[in-house]
């Protein structure tokens, strides 16, 4: 795991880890709140933060901080984008947005493994296939909700250029907390 000393007694090095991925959740969660004026919607940062927390938790605590996200939501914290005003709870995690959610628990592990050890490019590319993982399950279950016509044009066009953006940022953040750390990429 990144970010976690091996010369740690077993249960400091657990704390820690509980400590990270609660920490990696709560950035999650200020991501989803954060709104800034975009073309043609609005964007959060959500992703930015999903991404950031996997590259630089690594595999197990990025995924381990997206679950514990899902996992607040799921008890009706209001954790998630545009929450409390279009639901919380499971309500909320199995409407429209379900798919995404999944995905970013998958694309957590995935975009954390891949970024280990990569400079920006290679993170910067870890973190697009996590996010091809993202549209893919989010566009599946979107296709409940929304005619396979106009499927696109709700779920991924007006979302992919905000989100190739954000990876570039969390690319770029992951690489300088790394240089700031000690940790060479």
């Amino acid at each position: 795991m990144a970010f976690l000393d091996p010369s740690l007694p077993r249960a400091a090095a657990l704390g820690r880890g509980l400590g990270l991925a609660l920490g990696g959740a709560l950035l999650i969660t200020l991501g989803a709140k954060v709104q800034i004026p975009f073309w043609p919607v609005p964007m959060t940062l959500h992703s930015l933060a999903v991404f950031f927390v996997a590259a630089t938790l690594g595999p197990r605590l990025g995924l381990a901080a997206m679950a514990a996200y899902l996992g607040a939501g799921a008890l009706g914290l209001p954790v998630f984008s545009g929450t409390p005003e279009r639901g919380i709870g499971l309500a909320y995690m199995v409407g429209p947005t379900g798919g995404y959610l999944a995905g970013y628990l998958v694309a957590a592990g995935l975009s954390g493994g891949l970024a280990q050890g990569r400079g920006m490019i290679g993170r910067f590319l870890a973190m697009a296939a996590g996010l091809a993982v993202v549209y893919a399950a989010g566009l599946a279950w979107l296709a409940l909700y929304v005619p396979a016509p106009k499927l696109l044009a709700a779920g991924f066009t007006p979302f992919i250029l905000g989100d190739l953006v954000k990876l570039a940022l969390a690319s770029g953040l992951a690489g300088g907390l790394a240089r700031l750390t000690g940790r060479v990429q």
